[in-house]
């Protein structure tokens, strides 16, 4: 699955183009390793960094969905970290 569309069905940015503009940006990393393709796959287990408004988050992915889902729901998909 793509980093951007991971990214915004787990809630993590509120839009998908803002989710590309992060990774674009250089501020998400997938296994410590900076990526700067939106297109960029990962799969279940992986620990995604993200820093955004100064603030670091890592989360292991826990499951992987094609659409958006609730927050209750989002929660699942990630283990905070």
């Amino acid at each position: 699955m793509r980093v951007d569309k991971w990214l915004f069905c787990a809630r993590m940015t509120k839009t998908r183009a803002e989710a590309a503009r992060l990774v674009e940006a250089g501020a998400v990393r997938i296994n410590r390793l900076k990526t700067k393709k939106p297109a960029a796959t990962v799969h279940v287990g992986d620990v995604i960094t993200l820093v955004r408004h100064d603030r670091v988050r890592v989360v292991r992915i826990l499951a992987l969905t094609d659409r958006r889902v609730s927050p209750r729901l989002a929660a699942s998909l990630r283990e905070e970290l």
